[in-house]
């Protein structure tokens, strides 16, 4: 190609060649005759192109491509995704060349902004800038943050190997939310990075607050999997000095990820001096079904050594099992369990936990039951259940092994195809009832025995109860009722005088026999409504008007003697011959029929009484009502059929709720209209004829309930937040659920709770200073009178009261004790202290006086990640083992 300034000259003519014909021949070779075939297109391996999806990239500010330099420069918001991957960053280049990609950080007057994050799959990492290669995944990152299994990693310097390996020098490891100044962190010499998976690092070292500590270990392994993996719980380690045990390694095992829907944690104890212990610990769990949790504690205590004068042995044991059918699982079936069965003394003895609401209750309960509902007309309920009650005071046990209950629905004959029941025939409705039980009294020490089942009582009971209801005279509710019951027993006895011994012979006797009782009744009962109105014309009272509700009712019952189910024996001796009586069903377990004919007339009446109040707040145009009494009730009743006493004692009772409904009032007295003889036993003479009043007051009972907080006066609402793990936890084991009797601490679990205060605090609020100063009390006072027999005694009295405040957004102190006015000592205390580090906790329980005198510091990481990683130190109550 060639280029001229002017124009082309003229062309000479051309000269045509002259042909001459070459009379000589040449051969070829026939590797000339070849064509040159490219070897690529007959490969069998064909090349592939760099890029296997579409790059998409965009930017805020511009978008310039270098095509001599093979480059394309986004600024400001700029954002690249190629597959699953995806960087953001205030500067990109894209080296299309090289197949490499820069990524940065913009600079402005402030400083730097607008960070890179790479984002691939669900890793996420936050670095400074990052090189990354399109072509072979890999990356260089400096100064990376990301997160893994709730715990950050800080690098330096980051080699991204491929999507599941990643290599980091001079990483820092914290669970800490303050990235920038975290309270802790470990420092990682080098370490590889396996996301949601594990971290295996070289020489790792403790930090808190850029002060290296003494904790170091050689090498680490964090695992880091989001799904449930089976593990070795670390234990922890002390001294118990209290019971001369020596020293111990608490709660270490292994915990057992069995499957999605049950695990098992195996948990033990072991002193040096042989005491051990042992625990079983499950929770399982179906979605839309059902959800429970199983423990089983086991402790052998040893108290001394072996060969001192002051050595005990014992050992303790404790079931727990709570078991909870979602509503949604079958409408018609319905399957629960709350069991807390074990020894009697396993709470006060126990080392491994302070469950100072159970130490302070002397009874364990549990129930399991099954309830099936039969649909159909009428309805038919069946109810399996087995119970279990335990005195802890006597050791006594009592269980029901099982007790089968069945019912039919209401079934009215006579009522009308269709439309309303009306009258006394169409109202008549009756049940069916059954209820068999096998029940066992036991003790303590005969409890798993086959002694327990010696004196174990069975029996049925059948109940066809009718009645019927109407209107009489437009107000007044009349019912009339029959109840029909028979009662089969399979534990009679029989008694005989033996003239040889001279002695009350009583002979149990085992086999089937039955009783059949009934009794009639009626009842009469209208509601009486009165209002008193305030308002009068151009006046706004602050009361508007107050309404009385009283709603008194008449009942008469009829029971007859059954006197064909009573024998009678001769007993003969130095005063001549009696005749005593006796029924054969005296030991059965639902009782012996009734042998005494009752004619009773019953009289209730109850009252409330509630006002109407101007509300507070101007915009409300309608009247709030306010409680004065929300009950007050008298009855008494009146046997016509009784040769003396025929008046029972009038029992008044009541409640109300004040000051703003914070404050519970309960009430209650028995009133006896008899006099008592010189020897303080009841006459058949009222007292108003002895010289007394018209009643004499036998008993009486007065509770008060006070919940406040600073969020009381301020019309915010609900005052406090209840824990609910621990009042669940409590509930299962028959304890109190609020902690008036102190909180509970379980030793096995030492995370004390996950949730940081601080966070509800407001912004503004710093660890120094908290305007707010949170705080909650609970005030419950008891008094009992009795005066049956002229003892004119106060038989309890006592206020007891449980306070928290926040001193500090960080600091909390709690309090939980009271005074027992009668016997003026302070009852059961417990001091607590808490210190929110942030990423750590600190607890410091202290009980300073009575027999369970006690203390327990605690600190440790929150995470459920690096709980392990924790101190604690405590000295145990003095342990009673018993005689």
């Amino acid at each position: 190609m060639f280029s001229f300034a002017q124009e082309l000259p003229p062309k000479k003519k051309d000269i045509p060649p002259k042909r001459i014909k070459d009379s000589t021949t040449i051969k070829v070779d026939s590797l000339f005759n070849t064509k040159e075939i490219d070897s690529t297109k007959q490969d069998s391996v064909k090349k592939t192109e760099f890029l296997k999806d579409i790059v998409t990239y965009k930017a805020k500010d511009s978008v310039i491509t270098d095509i001599i330099k093979q480059k394309i420069f986004l600024y400001n918001e700029s954002q690249i995704n190629y597959q699953d991957m995806e960087i953001t960053a205030g500067v990109m280049v894209i080296d299309y060349g090289k197949n490499l990609i820069y990524a940065g950080r913009m600079k402005d007057s402030t400083g730097y902004t607008q960070k890179p994050i790479f984002t691939q799959g669900s890793n996420v990492i936050k670095p400074d800038s990052i090189i990354f290669n399109s072509k072979n995944k890999k990356a260089i990152i400096f100064n990376s943050v990301t997160e893994q299994s709730g715990g950050t990693i800080i690098s330096e310097r980051t080699k991204k190997e491929n999507d599941s390996v990643f290599f980091i020098g001079r990483g820092k490891f914290t669970t800490s939310e303050n990235i920038e100044d975290p309270e802790y962190y470990f420092l990682m010499d080098r370490a590889k990075i396996v996301p949601n998976k594990k971290i295996v690092t070289g020489f790792t070292q403790m930090f808190i607050y850029d002060v290296p500590t003494p904790i170091a270990m050689p090498f680490a392994f964090f695992p880091m999997s989001k799904k449930q993996t089976s593990g070795i719980i670390f234990p922890s380690f002390g001294e118990d000095t209290g019971n001369d045990r020596g020293y111990f390694l608490q709660n270490g095992g292994y915990y057992f990820a069995i499957n999605d829907y049950v695990d098992l944690a195996v948990l033990g104890d072991y002193y040096t001096n042989g005491s051990y212990g042992l625990r079983l610990e499950s929770t399982y769990a179906a979605r839309y079904k059902f959800r429970g949790n199983v423990a089983f504690r086991y402790e052998n205590l040893l108290n001394s050594e072996r060969g001192f004068p002051d050595f005990a042995q014992n050992t303790i044991y404790n079931i727990r099992w709570s078991h909870s059918q979602d509503a949604k699982a079958n409408p018609n079936s319905r399957f629960t369990a709350s069991v807390n069965l074990g020894s009697s003394q396993f709470f006060q003895q126990s080392i491994n936990q302070i469950n100072q609401a159970n130490i302070l209750t002397n009874t364990l309960a549990s129930s399991v039951s099954y309830s099936k509902t039969f649909q159909g007309e009428p309805q038919v309920n069946v109810n399996l259940t087995a119970s279990h009650s335990q005195n802890t005071n006597t050791e006594s046990v009592n269980l029901t092994l099982p007790t089968v209950q069945a019912s039919m629905g209401r079934v009215f004959p006579f009522e009308p195809k269709a439309g309303v029941k009306k009258g006394i025939i169409q109202n008549i409705n009756f049940q069916l009832n059954s209820r068999g039980e096998y029940r066992i009294n036991t003790t303590d020490s005969l409890f798993g025995k086959s002694e327990m089942f010696d004196d174990a009582l069975a029996g049925m009971r059948h109940s066809i109860p009718v009645s019927t209801n109407f209107k009489v005279f437009e107000y007044f509710n009349f019912g009339v009722n029959a109840n029909f019951e028979e009662t089969w027993a399979l534990n009679t006895i029989n008694r005989f005088f033996d003239e040889g011994t001279e002695e009350v012979v009583t002979v149990d006797q085992n086999g089937f026999d039955r009783f059949l009782t009934y009794n009639v009744g009626a009842s009469v009962g209208t509601t009486l409504y009165g209002m008193y109105n305030f308002e009068k014309e151009g006046k706004d009272p602050k009361i508007q008007a107050i309404r009385h509700v009283i709603r008194p009712s008449l009942s008469y019952s009829v029971t007859p003697a059954f006197d064909q189910y009573y024998e009678t024996y001769e007993v003969i001796d130095a005063d001549g011959t009696t005749t005593e009586e006796f029924t054969r069903f005296e030991n059965s377990l639902f009782g012996r029929p009734g042998n005494n004919f009752s004619s009773n007339v019953g009289i209730a009446v109850g009252n409330n009484i509630e006002a109407k109040v101007r509300s507070k707040d101007s915009t409300k145009t309608e009247s709030e009502k306010v409680f004065i009494l929300n009950n007050l009730n008298f009855a008494t009743s009146y046997d016509m059929a009784a040769d003396s006493l025929r008046w029972s004692p009038l029992r008044v009772t009541g409640g109300t709720q004040i000051l703003n409904k914070k404050m519970t009032i309960n009430f209650g007295m028995t009133l006896d209209p008899y006099a008592l003889d010189s020897n303080n036993n009841k006459i058949n003479t009222y007292n108003a004829d002895n010289g007394g009043s018209l009643f004499r007051m036998t008993s009486a009972n007065l509770n008060l309930n006070y919940t406040l907080s600073n969020d009381t006066f301020s019309g915010k609402g609900k005052d406090d937040e209840e824990d609910e793990e621990a009042k669940r936890r409590a509930a299962t084991a028959n304890g109190r659920t609020d902690d008036l009797f102190g909180k509970t601490q379980d030793f096995a679990d030492k995370r004390l709770g996950d949730k940081d205060k601080s966070k509800d605090n407001n912004e503004e609020n710093n660890a120094f200073y908290n305007y707010k100063m949170p705080w909650s009390l609970r005030l419950v006072y008891a008094l009992n009178y009795t005066n049956v027999r002229r003892e004119n005694r106060v038989s309890s009295n006592s206020l007891m009261f449980s306070g928290d405040v926040e001193l500090t957004p960080r600091w909390s102190f709690g309090v939980s004790s009271g005074y027992d006015i009668l016997d003026k000592g302070v009852t059961f205390t417990q001091l607590r202290f808490e210190r929110d580090l942030l990423s750590w906790r600190m607890n410091f329980t202290w009980v300073p006086i009575g027999n369970q005198t006690s203390w327990n510091f605690f600190i440790g990481i929150k995470s459920n990640l690096l709980k392990d990683i924790k101190y604690d130190q405590r000295r145990q109550p003095d342990q009673n083992l018993g005689n």
